[in-house]
């Protein structure tokens, strides 16, 4: 049997980026044989990353990519947000942006069957999540393809937004896209609400109409009322400009010749149920299950 030496080890790590005590105990048990160690590696790798699965992804980072009028957003999720500095998650975060722009994939599968590094998405990914022992997913992604200008603004990680317009004034695509970031509209236009939003305002406000007492038709323009307050206060064109409150974006795109023709948003985690800590029934278990031993 071969001596497992420091420099094997390190040479073993070099090749796996797999944490050092893993690499002396897959060279251990290959007996000094470093492709065996590799193929012990990657089933224990594999293993961690199969264990890690269930385990839910609500933190993250949003990622961006734009080469000509050919862009894409993509958010990959993790379970902590101490995960989203990690240099190579954030890497992967990147290489999966440029490949959806670059490949056009039709969702995420297509995606993760992409060749990267050597391998492919979904190989670097579980491997990733071996080496650090959280559970890690490519959520989400969208492409754009235009003949018109991109822009994109990332608000650190957790926020990213692509815009899709056409004008002369870089800035002003710049300035939109961070009004989006900031204020969060759901649609371009009013028209562009999705119906069950519109819905649902419009039962919270026919439930307030009905505890304030008035008249039916007073009642019914109450409603009427906010519900259109509420479509203008979520539509891009018809929000408060957040670097001039005497604009609305549609005006001051009007006054710079711009105009928008799409935008995607992606809040990192938003939508997920983030799992809730019970530290008294942790300590109730714990305390059990000492019993019972």
């Amino acid at each position: 049997m071969a001596a497992i030496t420091a420099a094997l080890v390190g040479e073993l790590r070099a090749k796996t980026d797999a944490p050092m005590m893993e690499c002396k105990k897959a060279l251990t048990e290959a007996a000094g044989d470093m492709d065996k160690a590799e193929e012990i590696l990657r089933v224990k790798l594999g293993g961690k990353a199969s264990k890690a699965a269930s385990r839910v992804t609500a933190e993250g980072v949003v990622a961006a990519y734009i080469a000509g009028g050919v862009g894409a957003l993509v958010e990959v999720n993790c379970e902590t947000d101490f995960v989203t500095k990690n240099d190579d998650f954030l890497a992967l975060a990147n290489a999966c942006a440029k490949l959806v722009a670059e490949n056009n994939p039709a969702d995420v599968a297509a995606l993760s069957a992409l060749p990267l590094d050597g391998s492919t998405v979904e190989t670097v990914r579980a491997a990733l999540i071996g080496r650090i022992g959280e559970n890690m997913s490519i959520r989400r992604f969208t492409r754009f393809d235009t003949a018109a200008k991109l822009v994109s603004y990332l608000h650190g990680t957790r926020i990213g937004v692509m815009v899709d317009y056409d004008g002369a004034d870089e800035q002003v695509g710049k300035d939109v896209a961070m009004h989006i970031a900031a204020m969060k509209p759901v649609s371009l236009s009013s028209d562009q609400v999705p119906a069950e939003l519109i819905e649902k305002e419009r039962s919270v406000a026919t439930l307030k109409a009905a505890e304030s007492g008035k008249p039916a038709d007073i009642a019914a323009k109450m409603i009427e009322g906010s519900v259109q307050k509420f479509l203008k206060e979520v539509s891009l064109l018809n929000q408060t400009f957040v670097k001039n409150d005497k604009q609305t974006v549609e005006q001051m795109l009007k006054a710079t010749n711009t105009s928008v023709k799409s935008f995607t948003m992606f809040v990192v985690g938003e939508g997920i149920e983030k799992k809730q800590d019970d530290f008294a029934a942790e300590v109730a278990a714990t305390v059990a299950a000492a019993k019972q031993a």
